[in-house]
């Protein structure tokens, strides 16, 4: 009863708390305005990921000390980054790396086949099986990261992935009823204020996100292994060929593949709709959002039709790249155009 009660009235608590930071002007908008924010404005808390963590230690209270040890870890990195102690984009790389490589090996949660017969024959190897399982999580947490720029959007999508492993009954692997209500109910609030411009997710929000899915498919994967690892490729493509599209597109310009800019496709998008729309820009980077986030909640829907298939999981990943490539090349064209 109690639970319930604390769960029902702890979006009150998420405002009351959050509109204190915007009034002491506390944990101000001072990192990665270039790729997650549209207004630079610097009244805007950076707190998303304090409320996150609180509610996922709390559902992640019976689980092992590790996994609870790397999630205030994972935080820790991005509140740094969030209040300016850790800029550099160098280190922050290099403390995921340490952490995620000693949850994976510790914890044992490595992958070990993603049904191509010669890197099966590699991941057999346990030392291999977790450099790879960590590079999987790093890309999710920095393409969790990089998606940030539209107010709502990592949200959004990580709650579209929730709502697809609920339908499966694959989300009751990790957390009990009360528990999956408390997240959903968290992150519903945080996406309210943050559509409002009330509060960022800020580095430890998107990193936490990252974790949280990326730990949470992976597990689904190694407990159900007759599952396509496809489908859980495709349930992530989104950020991760976000990361993979960047680095590529910033090494062709001879340019820093870390260093953020604002040429990612969430971006130029958002471009397109403020200019051919005349929308203000609040209501541009929402529309925008939504765009993106109906597009994957339609295409997710549409692998859950057989998520065994592997060739059925591999033609819709290639369908979402030829799409993005597509569109992305006609609103780098537009932005050239309108620049």
């Amino acid at each position: 009863m109690f639970e319930k009660t604390f769960i029902i009235f702890f979006p009150l608590f998420i405002y009351l708390l959050n509109s204190f930071f915007i009034k002491k002007k506390l944990f101000p908008n001072f990192s990665g305005s270039i790729h997650q924010s549209f207004f630079n404005n610097k009244t805007v808390p950076l707190s998303g990921g304090i409320f996150l963590c609180v509610v996922i230690l709390y559902c992640f209270k019976n689980e092992s000390f590790i996994l609870i040890f790397s999630v205030f870890l994972i935080f820790l990195i991005g509140f740094f980054s969030d209040i300016n102690y850790l800029s550099s984009v160098n280190w922050r790389f290099f403390f995921q790396s340490i952490i995620l490589f000693g949850f994976v090996f510790f914890t044992e949660t490595n992958v070990v086949s993603i049904r191509i017969n010669f890197i099966d024959y590699y991941l057999n190897n346990f030392w291999i099986s977790c450099l790879f399982t960590t590079f999987c999580l790093i890309i999710m947490l920095n393409g969790t990261n990089f998606i940030d720029g539209l107010n709502g959007l990592i949200i959004s999508y990580s709650l579209i992935i929730i709502f697809i492993l609920y339908r499966l009954n694959l989300i009751n692997l990790f957390f009990s009823d009360i528990n999956l209500l408390f997240i959903i109910v968290t992150l519903l609030s945080l996406i309210v204020l943050n559509f409002y411009n009330r509060l960022f997710m800020g580095d430890s929000g998107s990193y936490l996100l990252g974790f949280l899915i990326g730990y949470i498919l992976i597990k689904i994967y190694i407990i159900n292994p007759s599952i396509s690892p496809y489908f859980v490729a495709l349930l992530l493509w989104y950020p991760a060929f976000e990361t993979f599209f960047s680095i590529i597109r910033k090494l062709k310009t001879r340019k820093s593949p870390i260093k953020p800019d604002n040429n990612h496709f969430h971006h130029l998008l958002f471009l397109f709709i403020e200019k051919k729309l005349k929308l203000k820009k609040l209501k541009s980077n929402n529309v925008s959002s939504l765009i993106i986030i109906l597009y994957n909640f339609f295409i997710f829907n549409i692998s859950t039709l057989n998520i065994y298939f592997t060739y059925y999981q591999i033609f819709l990943i290639i369908i979402n790249i030829t799409i993005y490539l597509i569109i992305y090349m006609k609103l780098s064209d537009f932005k050239k155009l309108n620049a």
